[in-house]
């Protein structure tokens, strides 16, 4: 195993089948030159694309839990960019710089912008239709979490590769029906017309910039 997802999030993961890719693939998480791009569903408007940088650590009051935390933490970096709006939530994509435990949930909640369905992090009572309560409920235990793009170095070829997961039905119903609520267009019949809408350039990267202890929120 080279690096884990969070139990109910979709999506991809690189296993690593020999000792000296799994080195390797490593080096390329430490380095930060692993780019992870995950899709997610938020409560609320997000209001802007932007940066959260913090430090996260077990959460004092609850062990089985992890916080953003003034001391002690680690260093953890999230890039939000808004893919589209509607009536009571935002769907998004998050790129991550580091790797911390349930640090796009963590980041989200801070952020007062929670994932959809969350069991640990989410906001249960957050004010939306019926029809959106169903396609929520519809996720069963997981949150609205989705590892889309993953991109590395390959350990034998020295080539970038690069890999999508197409999304997951629980999470296109909901989208699906978060469009057709806020009146948008929902002539998209397929995945890969959501991907070719909503898609990123394989040569799009994320600037790096130094860490800071405080809760950082900003646009790019």
């Amino acid at each position: 195993i080279v690096h884990r997802l969070d139990k109910e999030t979709s999506g991809l993961m690189v296993v690593a089948k020999t000792l000296p890719a799994q080195n390797s693939l490593v080096q390329q998480l430490q380095e930060r030159t692993v780019k992870r791009i995950y899709r997610a569903v938020a409560n609320g408007i997000v209001p802007f694309d932007g940066k959260i940088e913090t430090q996260i650590g077990r959460d004092p009051h609850n062990r089985l839990k992890m916080a953003v935390v003034k001391f002690g933490g680690k260093p953890a970096i999230t890039h939000v960019k808004v893919l589209e709006r509607y009536l009571s939530h935002s769907y998004i994509e998050c790129s991550l710089e580091t790797g911390r435990t349930h640090q796009i949930r963590v980041h989200m909640r801070e952020a007062n912008h929670p994932l959809a369905a969350d069991p640990i992090y989410g906001n249960p009572r957050h004010p939306c239709s019926d029809a959106v309560k169903e396609a929520i409920k519809a996720l069963g235990a997981r949150q609205a979490l989705h590892a889309y793009r993953l991109s590395f170095v390959h350990p034998k070829t020295g080539e970038t590769v690069s890999f999508e997961a197409p999304m997951p039905d629980d999470m296109y119903h909901l989208l699906s029906v978060l469009r057709l609520e806020a009146g948008l267009d929902s002539s998209l019949s397929n995945e890969e017309e959501w991907q070719e809408k909503f898609g990123m350039d394989d040569d799009d990267d994320w600037n790096e910039d130094d860490y800071d202890v405080e809760v950082v929120y900003v646009r790019d």
